[in-house]
């Protein structure tokens, strides 16, 4: 996964950075380890420690943004379900092949070993046929007097919604924080590093802050962009609303 390689990529440089810099700083020549050029790394490190902090906001914004979002669709999605059921119910014997289709739909989704992961979000064929089913015995009900007509015509646009609904679930699903992003962050946080091992005293004390600062910014980061994919890693999105729906859809 994308977020596990990133984490531990960036562990690793920061480590390599930080303590290349504790153990080899003072194999440099000496107008090297002068004090105004010490100043002027610190210097430099704030500026990027700045930087670093706007920017991993940003991630951390971008990535709640994307997860409310996708939640909030799944969620509408669940509820359109619901209100389709209930219209084909007030239909009549006749749509109930389209209602256990619906069933059929809504159990593959949740039955699947990846959850909605699969089923619901990445469009696999056999999902959609699926949902296409529903549609097309929709398609196949010939309503014969008004109220089964509106009946009808509120059933094929309730599940047009859900279609465009699935769909937009999909899209928003791959993640929209940048990669040429994460790397320009994980390049900053070397620099940053690399700056505080610059001059560090050589000591266990040193060396495990910067092996437990170096793992918990990973472990953020790696947060972060599990959290901008929600239908993977420890981050999910909750496939609580479908369940309900069954429910309702078996009720």
């Amino acid at each position: 996964m994308r977020e596990v390689f990133v984490a531990t990529s960036v562990f690793a440089c920061l480590m390599i950075a930080s303590l290349g810099a504790l153990l080899n700083y003072s194999k440099l020549p000496a107008r090297h380890l002068q004090e105004e050029t010490n100043t002027v790394v610190r210097l430099v490190a704030n500026i990027f420690v700045v930087m670093t902090s706007l920017v991993f906001s940003l991630m951390i914004n971008s990535a709640k943004n994307t997860f409310e979002s996708i939640d909030n669709n799944v969620h509408a999605f669940a509820t359109e379900i619901i209100l389709l059921d209930r219209t084909l119910r007030a239909y009549g014997m006749e749509a109930d092949q389209a209602q256990e289709r619906l069933i059929i739909y809504v159990e593959t989704a949740l039955t699947n070993p990846a959850r909605i992961d699969d089923t619901l979000v990445r469009g696999d064929r056999a999902s959609e046929q699926v949902l296409n089913a529903v549609g097309d015995s929709l398609s196949a009900m010939r309503p014969t007097d008004p109220g089964h007509v509106a009946l009808w015509n509120d059933a094929r646009q309730q599940f047009q919604r859900i279609v465009e609904q699935r769909w937009d679930i999909i899209e928003q699903s791959a993640g929209v924080i940048p990669l040429p992003l994460i790397f320009m962050l994980s390049a900053w946080l070397v620099l940053i590093f690399a700056s505080f091992g610059y001059r560090a005293p050589r000591n266990m004390i040193v060396i495990s802050m910067f092996l437990v600062s170096a793992l918990l910014i990973s472990a953020s980061l790696y947060l972060v962009l599990d959290m901008d994919v929600p239908f993977t890693g420890i981050i999910e999105i909750s496939d609580a609303p479908l369940q309900r729906a069954l429910a309702e859809l078996q009720h």
